[in-house]
């Protein structure tokens, strides 16, 4: 088996969450795996090793799981991507458009400098809203933002057509 077959099978799958018709893929019975968490990790920080990264941005909250052990091995920072009035310094905000209305993301407005390189982590890469507001965040500050890392993609879902300009774009699991 594969790395990728390995993490895949330990991924559970619930039909009809969180409501009728979706297929939710349940990343918990992979992390809670001492075997199979390093394995992610592991294969996601390959994918970058080659870029020079100051910072990870990890996105609220299964962002934070990945983002934080790859910026370790790594070598760089851990900035986290969060929902509104949960940080406690000045922060720059995002916009972005859901099904029915508007979400939004924020960091500190002094996450990163200019000329800063950073890499958006994430768990899953669906519709590509959340991903394009983090980038559009990385963009504001100034900062180069040089990929973005997932373990899972829903191809269908189309996420990744909203990520131009957004550096080197991996997903370990397609669905």
């Amino acid at each position: 088996m594969t790395i990728e077959e390995i993490v895949k099978s330990k991924i559970r799958t619930i039909e009809n969450f969180p409501k009728e018709g979706i297929l939710f893929r349940d990343i918990t019975t992979a992390i809670k795996d001492k075997e199979t968490l390093p394995l992610i990790i592991d294969y996601l920080c390959d994918q970058f090793k080659g870029l020079k990264i100051d910072y990870i941005a990890g996105i609220e909250s299964r962002g934070f799981i990945f983002g934080m052990p790859m910026a370790y091995k790594l070598g760089c920072g851990f900035v986290p991507v969060r929902k509104p009035n949960k940080l406690p310094a000045e922060t720059i905000a995002q916009e972005y458009k859901l099904e029915y209305g508007t979400d939004k993301i924020e960091i500190h407005k002094d996450a990163f400098g200019v000329g800063d390189n950073v890499l958006i982590v994430d768990d899953l890469l669906a519709t590509g809203g959340t991903a394009e507001a983090a980038a559009k965040l990385v963009k504001k500050t100034g900062a180069n933002l040089v990929g973005m890392g997932f373990l899972i993609e829903l191809q269908a879902l189309k996420g990744r057509d909203k990520l131009n300009n957004c550096g080197e774009i991996i997903s370990m699991l397609k669905y």
